[in-house]
C-alpha cells in the first residue's frame, strides 16, 4: 500500500507536533501527532513498549505511516520514561496518562484508536476494557507472558471490550507464543490477529531499522489500516 517511501517525509511534509499532556494536576508528559495525511477523521493513540519512548524507530516509523495513511497519529512518554527512570509506572499511573493522552488525541479529531507495543497496548486494553471511548484496539506484540515467566497474563478485561481487537504479532514472539495467543484470539468475538513470519517481539526492528526493518513497518502500517477498514472503523460516521 504504501512502499518504502511511506518512512520518510517528501518535500513540504510537516514534522510532527509538540503536544502537551496533564496527566495529573501539575504533571505533564510531552506527545507528538503527525497529522501529515490530512487532520480531523479517525485518529491512531501510540503508546510506547516498556522499554522504549516515542521516539524509538518502531513507533516512530509507525506514527509516520498511518498518519501518511490519512489517520492522524499520536504517540506519547509515559511519566517514567518522560522523567528518565526505567522501571515502568504502576498500572494505575500508566492508564492515567494513557488515558489523558487519548483525550487529547480525541479533541482533534472526530474518534480515537487506541494502540500501543507490548505494554503500551497491553494498557490500551485496559483502558478500552474500562470503557474509554475507541473505535477499536490495536496490538503491537502483545505481552502474553510476563518477562521470564511461563504462565500467561489474566486476560478477562478484555472480554470487556466492545470495540473490535487487532493483533499484530510474530512467529517467534516468546512473549505471544501462537499456542497461547491463537485461542485467545478465537475466544473474542470481534478480535483479528496478524503473524508476521519470523518475527520476534520486536518484529525484527532495529536501531536504525535497516531496509529489512523498514519493509516490515510497511507491513504492519498495511495491515492496521487495511483491518480498520474493513471493520468499519477507519471512518468516523
Amino acid at each position: 500500500m504504501f512502499g518504502r517511501s511511506a518512512g520518510g517525509r517528501g518535500n513540504g511534509a510537516r514534522a510532527p507536533r509538540s503536544l502537551s499532556v496533564e496527566w495529573q494536576p501539575g504533571r505533564r508528559v510531552t506527545a507528538l501527532l503527525d497529522a501529515s495525511g490530512g487532520e480531523g477523521g479517525v485518529g491512531i493513540l501510540l503508546a510506547p513498549g516498556a522499554a522504549a519512548g516515542q521516539g524509538h524507530p518502531f513507533l516512530a516509523g509507525l506514527r509516520r505511516r498511518l498518519a501518511a495513511a490519512g489517520h492522524p497519529t499520536m504517540t506519547f512518554d509515559y511519566p517514567y520514561a518522560a522523567e528518565g527512570r526505567r522501571a515502568p509506572d504502576r498500572l494505575e499511573t500508566l492508564l492515567a496518562c494513557h488515558r489523558a493522552a487519548a483525550r487529547v488525541l480525541a479533541a482533534r479529531v472526530g474518534a480515537v484508536v487506541l494502540g500501543g507495543k507490548s505494554m503500551g497496548g497491553r494498557v490500551a486494553t485496559h483502558l478500552a476494557a474500562g470503557g474509554e471511548p475507541c473505535r477499536a484496539v490495536v496490538c503491537y506484540g502483545y505481552p502474553l507472558l510476563p518477562p521470564g515467566r511461563e504462565s500467561p497474563r489474566d486476560t478477562a478485561h478484555l472480554d470487556a471490550i466492545a470495540a473490535p481487537l487487532l493483533f499484530l504479532t510474530g512467529s517467534r514472539d516468546r512473549l505471544a507464543p501462537l499456542d497461547l495467543l491463537r485461542p485467545l484470539v478465537e475466544r473474542l468475538p470481534r478480535a483479528a490477529l496478524r503473524v508476521l513470519e519470523g518475527g520476534d517481539h520486536s518484529f525484527g526492528v532495529k536501531v536504525p531499522p535497516g531496509e529489512q526493518g523498514e519493509a516490515v513497518l510497511d507491513r504492519l502500517a498495511d495491515w492496521t489500516v487495511e483491518w480498520l477498514a474493513a471493520e468499519g472503523a477507519a471512518a468516523v460516521g
